[in-house]
C-alpha cells in the first residue's frame, strides 16, 4: 500500500461519508498498550493478525522499517470511519483503511503476491473471534492442488498412517485453508494414509527394474 493510496482511500471514507464492513490498519509493538490483543478480542470482531513483520525494507532495499503488525477486522455491518478510528486509537495506531475485498489483504498478510518481499508464514497469521478466510473466497483449482501436494508432503515427512493423527496435525498446526482441503477430501486422503498403512515407502523418483523389464518384453 503506497502513501497514496492510502490517502486517497481515506478521503473517499472520511469525506464521502461511505461505509464499509472490511478494514485494515497497521499497529507497531513499539507503541501498543501491554493489552493490545485483550482490547481486540474484547472488541467481539472477526480478525486477522499478520506475522510481525521485522524484515521489511524501505524502497532503497537497505533501511529496515520498524516492526509492525498488518490487521483486518471485519465488521457485522458497514460502518464508519470514525467508528474504526475509535478502536485503532485505542491501539495507537495509524488511521484504518477501508478494503473493498479481504482476500487481497489477507495474502498481503505474508507478501503471498509480493515476491520481492520478505516471505512471511501464513502459520504464524493470528485469527480471532472466528475470523476465517474461506468465509470470503474459495480456492481455484490449482490453489486446492498445491495444497494437496503440500499435505502429502506432511504424511510423508511425518509418516502419518492414520487419518485422524494426520488431521490433529493439520487442526493444530496448519492453515485455516489447509484443514478446508484436508477435511473436504476425506476420501482423498483416507486412501493414501491407508495405501500408507499397509505398503512399504517407496522412493516415487526410483523406477522398478523388474516393472521396466516386464515392459520391454511385452514390447518385444
Amino acid at each position: 500500500m503506497t502513501n497514496e493510496s492510502v490517502s486517497s482511500n481515506v478521503a473517499s471514507v472520511t469525506h464521502g461519508g461511505k461505509k464499509k464492513r472490511n478494514w485494515a490498519f497497521v499497529i507497531y509493538p513499539e507503541s501498543l498498550p501491554k493489552d493490545w490483543l485483550d482490547i481486540l478480542k474484547m472488541s467481539g470482531l472477526p480478525i486477522a493478525i499478520s506475522p510481525l513483520h521485522d524484515k521489511d525494507v524501505e524502497a532503497d532495499g537497505v533501511t529496515p522499517k520498524k516492526p509492525h503488525y498488518h490487521c483486518i477486522a471485519v465488521y457485522g455491518n458497514p460502518t464508519t470511519f470514525s467508528n474504526v478510528k475509535n478502536l485503532t486509537d485505542r491501539l495507537n495506531a495509524p488511521i484504518p483503511i477501508a478494503l473493498d475485498q479481504v482476500r487481497g489483504m489477507y495474502r498481503y498478510l505474508t507478501h503471498k503476491d509480493n515476491p520481492e518481499k520478505y516471505q512471511y508464514d501464513e502459520k504464524d497469521i493470528q485469527n480471532l473471534n472466528g475470523f476465517s478466510i474461506l468465509d470470503f473466497c474459495e480456492l481455484t483449482k490449482n490453489e486446492v492442488n498445491k495444497i494437496k501436494r503440500a499435505l502429502l508432503a506432511v504424511i510423508r515427512e511425518h509418516q502419518f498412517t492414520e487419518y485422524r493423527t494426520f488431521m490433529d496435525y493439520v487442526d493444530l498446526n496448519l492453515s485455516d485453508n489447509e484443514f478446508d482441503v484436508a477435511s473436504n477430501h476425506t476420501f482423498f486422503f483416507d486412501k493414501y494414509l491407508t495405501s500408507s498403512r499397509h505398503a512399504p515407502p517407496q522412493n516415487p523418483d526410483t523406477k522398478n527394474p523388474d516393472l521396466a523389464e516386464t515392459a520391454l518384453e511385452g514390447a518385444v
